[in-house]
């Protein structure tokens, strides 16, 4: 089952597993959200909570689908967090999870697709705001690679450091910028989509001024006169053991880790609304691609073609973004 999630735009690898498995096993798929294009089988079961609520009560044939399954998974789109019921929705979530066989001692097919690089490690590193109002309390924000982060609602006397590579929509409200080296750039480690740990070596030099991020903080530190104990990747990797051992256990799944109850019984009362798009133009979904002046010039025409009602550069682009994304610097 996929909630509120558009996989080929959203997240194109797991789309691509999605649709393989398909093919060659006849899986079957319910799709919940908006009219979306999904390049293989599947059952529009509908766009709005209505037939989450259906689900979850058993009264709808896709429970029987997946409770009957020997691997069920639901896949929940990260397009759920900009609603309101977001509580309500993950509590129905939970209701089918629980019944419907996705989570057992051998089995957890409970899945949330995020949609920005490296909030997952982020999360197994604690990293979370203290309220959900932080941004409109904040006097003083540090943006370490934070380049989709809306800040319309920042006080105007808010004092902003931006710390990235690209430059993108924050770097032009922050008040301090320190370039940081790209991911091409550094040795870094990685979560992929699949919980995977990954570790990278540098590919091209570093550019100009940039430095790591590592040594960025652990310079700041040490000029605001309380150093950090690390001056070495080593040692950062050591830390990183004390808090997050799994992000150091390179190309192993870990296996989850959290209790059966994904949130409290909440009082909140679930929205009728419609699921909405998370992702509205998939060409230009981050800092690099929003970078590249031959993209920017391609989405303007894909726009211009989709209102006229023409598909033909959606091949071409789709290819081209994903060379793009590769690494792949001819723009040719």
């Amino acid at each position: 089952m996929i909630l509120n999630c558009q996989p080929r735009v959203e997240a194109a690898m797991v789309n691509a597993r999605i649709r393989k498995t398909v093919r060659a096993t006849q899986a079957k798929v319910g799709y919940i959200g908006p009219p979306a294009d999904l390049n293989y089988d599947h059952q529009h079961l509908g766009t709005g909570p209505e037939t989450l609520i259906e689900i979850a009560e058993g009264r709808h044939p896709f429970f029987s689908a997946l409770s009957n399954a020997k691997n069920p998974a639901i896949i929940v789109g990260a397009g759920i967090f900009d609603r309101k019921d977001t509580d309500a929705i993950f509590s129905a979530v939970e209701t089918i999870a629980k019944h419907g066989n996705i989570i057992r001692p051998d089995w957890n097919g409970l899945n949330v697709l995020l949609l920005n690089a490296a909030q997952a490690a982020s999360l197994d590193l604690g990293l979370v705001p203290e309220s959900d109002n932080c941004i409109e309390s904040a006097k003083f924000l540090y943006l370490m690679g934070a380049d989709d982060t809306n800040l319309e609602k920042l006080p105007e006397d808010a004092f902003v450091v931006y710390q990235g590579h690209h430059g993108d929509r924050c770097v032009y409200r922050a008040n301090v910028i320190f370039p940081a080296s790209a991911f091409t750039e550094k040795e870094g480690t990685y979560a992929n989509t699949e919980g995977c740990a990954q570790i990278t070596i540098p590919a091209v030099p570093t550019v100009g001024d940039a430095r790591d991020d590592w040594k960025i903080i652990r310079a700041l530190s040490e000029v605001s006169g309380i150093p950090l104990p690390y001056d070495s990747l080593s040692a950062v990797r050591s830390r990183i053991r004390t808090v997050a051992p799994n992000l150091l256990n390179v190309d192993e799944r870990e296996p989850a880790t959290f209790s059966a109850s994904l949130k409290p019984d909440v009082s909140q009362k679930m929205s009728m609304d419609p699921f909405g798009t998370a992702v509205e133009n998939f060409y230009m979904t981050d800092s690099i691609t929003r970078a590249s002046k031959i993209m920017a010039q391609c989405s303007a025409l894909l726009k211009k073609l989709f209102c006229n009602g023409g598909v033909l550069l959606q091949s071409v682009l789709s290819e081209f973004h994903y060379n793009l994304c590769s690494g792949m610097r001819n723009e040719e």
